[in-house]
């Protein structure tokens, strides 16, 4: 499988990790639309929302509330904006799972 962030999961390439546990890793997007912007990742190669199954109910869950406590953590949880893009007419570029955690304007 060649998908970057599986390799920037098992730290075979370059990366800005800004917190990582046992089921995400989050990082910081190469090209930034915001003054925050953090991609969270499951660390399972899921390809989108649209390949999600019911086993993955928990992850979801947990995938939005790692969003909140980043957010926190960022200081931009009085605003900021999550985004998933799915397929490639949604402006998915890469095929694994991610959120998309962006705020900090002023």
């Amino acid at each position: 499988m060649d998908c970057i962030f599986c390799k920037i999961i098992k730290k075979e390439s370059p990366d800005d990790i800004v917190y990582e546990d046992n089921k995400f890793v989050v990082f910081k997007d190469i090209k930034p639309i915001a003054p925050v912007h953090l991609l969270i990742a499951p660390k399972e190669h899921i390809v989108s929302i649209n390949h999600l199954e019911e086993k993955h109910r928990e992850l979801t869950a947990d995938l939005v509330f790692l969003a909140k406590k980043m957010a926190k953590e960022q200081k931009i949880s009085d605003g900021y904006k999550l985004i998933f893009n799915i397929g490639r007419k949604g402006e998915q570029t890469i095929d694994h799972l991610h959120l998309h955690l962006m705020g900090g304007w002023k």
